[in-house]
């Protein structure tokens, strides 16, 4: 039994709340939909546009996601247009082509997503933009795509890296150390400077050049030490490799994750790939610790399950009002993070048991959430004084809205121990609204808690 435990506590000390820098393109974690998981090169205009309606019908829109997005295996494949080289649409699949499907989701008040790759192929063997970023992004940008997803196939060796970084997909590594790691970087390297950092930075500039803003998503994979450059190059970073409906997956890019929080703000997210929810291999526990941790990481939250097929748990669960209000919090930019480990010391490297207690300040209050990784029921104990943010006498206002029912107020050092579940909550200033259960006791004031 694989879940999380979920508490919104609210700390009476009244924290001074961050400033609102404003709004813009990228400030929040995208939210939207993807097909590659559903159906891969299998993608037409037809499907997009019927998933579009479906995001309206189902209320996902309505919840904010709002960006469709197209992966690979849109173009000809044969190459581009000989006079112009641009990228063509494949007339079978897009009949009125992307500015067609563009102006239809616009409509709407959705918004459309495409993929390329910094390289000259695609992953899957398509035209790409190294060498054309120009070309393609004005491109895209008079088609009306408001967001680009930039993958890291088809590199030439000329553009390869002078070094080695450490990342998942290096078979013997122990405890975030690439045992026997070839031509590694030396220390303090600048990977800025990487032939990655370059190529990405290629099509930042030529997005930039455009008169129409396009959201920019890296997908190197967690190449290159990209946490350490890509703010203010995208908007998010994918830290890993590809996500597949499987929780030994789901733990793996967890772990990872746990590690680069602190990259985390206002304009850049590390990106834990598509959404699982509604595709087969994951429980539906497992599918609510998933869907729970990314949401608090942070993570762009993009569908990638055929909605059809989506349950009404399942539909509750991506519109969980508590969960995408501390995604999406234009306040506090960071995301949650581990303040204990748990199962292993803290700061341990370790696929299989990541960290299991997280902590992440918000407008709502203060999020808690206690993993359950292992394949038995466990009772979890979140003492007051370990989380950042709770004092140890701290009166905390615990809602228990995943169930509809009140836990009413606590006063005490630890929060009792409940078996794994995901719980979701959220709490107001007392000024504001209590549950009747707080009411009837005397709040205390703010320098003379409990």
């Amino acid at each position: 039994m694989f879940c999380v435990w979920l508490l919104v506590a609210f700390s009476l000390s009244w924290p001074s709340l961050a400033l609102n820098s404003g709004d813009y393109m990228g400030k929040l974690p995208a939210m939207g939909w993807n097909p590659w998981n559903t159906y891969g090169c299998n993608i037409s205009e037809e499907i997009l546009l019927s998933t579009a309606e479906q995001l309206i019908n189902l209320g996902l829109l309505k919840a904010g996601y709002n960006y469709v997005n197209i992966d690979d295996c849109w173009s000809v494949k044969s190459g581009r247009d000989n006079v112009t080289q641009q990228i063509i649409p494949d007339p079978a699949n897009f009949p009125n082509g992307i500015s067609g499907v563009a102006s239809t989701l616009h409509s709407q008040g959705l918004k459309l997503g495409i993929y390329s790759s910094a390289g000259t192929t695609t992953c899957a063997g398509y035209p790409a933009s190294l060498g054309y970023e120009d070309i393609d992004a004005a491109t895209f940008a008079s088609w009306g795509v408001d967001y680009l997803k930039y993958d890291n196939c088809g590199v030439p060796s000329n553009w390869t890296d002078q070094y080695n970084s450490c990342t998942d997909r290096w078979t013997n590594m122990q405890n975030d150390t690439c045992i026997g790691l070839t031509n590694p970087a030396p220390p303090g390297y600048d990977w800025s400077k990487s032939l990655t950092a370059v190529r990405y930075g290629r099509m930042k500039d030529a997005l930039q050049r455009q008169n129409h803003s396009i959201l920019y998503a890296l997908c190197p994979w967690g190449f290159a030490e990209v946490q350490t450059w890509a703010t203010g190059v995208g908007a998010s970073f994918r830290m890993s490799k590809d996500i597949k409906a499987s929780w030994d997956y789901v733990l793996l890019i967890l772990n990872e994750n746990s590690f680069l929080m602190n990259y985390n703000d206002f304009g850049i997210h590390s990106d834990a790939d598509m959404l699982e929810v509604g595709n087969n291999g994951l429980t539906f526990p497992e599918q609510r610790s998933h869907f729970a941790l990314w949401a608090l990481m942070k993570s762009p939250l993009i569908i990638g399950s055929k909605l059809s097929n989506l349950s009404a748990d399942q539909l509750s669960l991506l519109t969980n009002p508590y969960l995408l209000a501390f995604n999406q919090d234009p306040v506090y930019g960071k995301s949650a993070a581990p303040f204990k480990w748990g199962t292993n010391p803290d700061w341990s490297y370790n696929a299989s048991f990541p960290a299991e207690y997280w902590a992440g300040e918000s407008q709502q209050g203060m999020f808690v959430a206690l993993l359950n990784t292992a394949s038995t029921a466990k009772n979890k104990t979140a003492l007051f004084s370990e989380i950042p943010g709770l004092q140890q006498h701290s009166l905390v206002i615990a809602p228990d809205a995943a169930h509809v029912r009140e836990l009413g107020c606590r006063c005490n050092d630890t929060y009792p121990s409940l078996r794994p579940g995901i719980w979701f909550g959220t709490t107001k200033r007392p000024s504001l609204l209590l549950p009747k259960t707080c009411r009837r006791q005397k709040v205390p004031r703010p320098d003379n808690m409990c």
